[in-house]
């Protein structure tokens, strides 16, 4: 049994919020019919590491997974095959964005309390250089087609970085603060919550080219892309609630309500799925019937504060961060997709 919602833009919120209570009365029955879209498989404890933690990163040649300990000033190195926090980096200012560059095995760190950008050594973890400048350095992205790093920071920009060099390759000016956002060909989509706007960045002409509004919400924080189908889902918090974009027209052509604090956001193309990792302690998981119709697949429940992931496509495995809370040391819990 599943409820859908699309083409809600044109819906009174109010009677949006009542169909999103039965969405989730029927996503609890589908659990309890068929179980849980993602099960429990294990736990990674982080020893030691207190406060907020940011954003995942994956080193697939090293099977190592990057977690940036925001508040513990450090970067976790967790070994995967034998399932432990095999190193802490200390002397970090704040990291909040990792991304792993396979070709030339670097592994960029952006430090929103020290301005800058470290680029280290994936395999021994040696640091190579520290990019300055970037003031609240903060989402990292690696773009493959054209090589490039980019980071989001300061009021308002991109600083686009060789991925090969770290050498640094101007900047594009923003209307906001960016936080999540997507390569797509030549354009970027940008999650500009001060502006209420989703920004597209031509990154060649180097420069804003469009700005899609985020209708009856504000907020908007996680990002993620559906290339083949040309689809966007932006997770907004207020309301808390995902909108679905058609990339071509810039129009919302779905939402639906997810759980409150949402930080991050993964499409699963091989099994058309939208999952949603939100700081209220759940992973809600919608089915993506048609590009513009979306499904409840239920939720499975996580640990407070629990906001941000990484899913890693081929190996059908989410990760979620869960903080230090309650006598409870920090943890990486690994989700089996089912």
């Amino acid at each position: 049994m599943t409820a859908m919602l699309s083409g809600a833009r044109d819906v009174p919120r109010s009677r949006r919020w009542l169909a999103g209570l039965a969405l989730g009365a029927l996503a609890q029955l589908a659990q309890a019919a068929g179980g849980p879209p993602l099960e429990l498989a294990a736990t990674i404890p982080m020893p030691g590491v207190e406060g907020r933690i940011d954003h995942l990163a994956l080193d697939a040649a090293g099977r190592r997974i990057f977690v940036a300990a925001l508040g513990n000033g450090t970067v976790e190195v967790l070994d995967l095959a034998r399932g432990r926090d095999e190193k802490s980096l200390p002397g970090f200012g704040e990291p909040q964005g990792l991304v792993v560059v396979p070709a030339s095995n670097r592994l960029y760190v952006a430090e929103g309390g020290a301005n800058r950008v470290n680029v280290l050594d994936a395999r021994t973890l040696a640091p190579l250089r520290e990019i300055h400048g970037l003031p609240d350095a903060d989402n990292v992205r690696y773009d493959a087609a054209s090589r490039t790093v980019l980071v989001g920071y300061g009021e308002g920009a991109f600083r686009m970085i060789d991925a090969d060099t770290g050498r640094s390759m101007g900047d594009i000016r923003l209307p906001g603060h960016p936080e999540a956002f997507e390569p797509e060909g030549r354009r970027v989509f940008v999650n500009v919550p001060g502006a209420r706007e989703v920004a597209v960045v031509n990154r060649v002409k180097r420069k804003v080219i469009g700005a899609w509004s985020v209708p009856g919400a504000r907020a908007n924080f996680p990002m993620a892309l559906d290339a083949k189908d040309r689809r966007l889902f932006v997770g907004a918090r207020l309301p808390a609630e995902i909108l679905v974009y058609d990339i071509d027209s810039g129009a919302v052509v779905a939402r639906a309500p997810i759980a409150r604090d949402a930080d991050d956001i993964f499409f699963d193309a091989e099994r058309r799925r939208v999952y949603v990792v939100c700081g209220e302690g759940r992973v809600d998981v919608l089915r993506q019937e048609s590009p513009d119709r979306y499904a409840s697949e239920g939720f499975v429940r996580t640990a407070p504060r629990a906001r941000t992931g990484l899913f890693v496509p081929r190996q059908s495995t989410l990760y979620v961060a869960a903080p230090a809370a309650g006598g409870v040391p920090a943890r990486v819990l690994v989700y089996r997709v089912r």
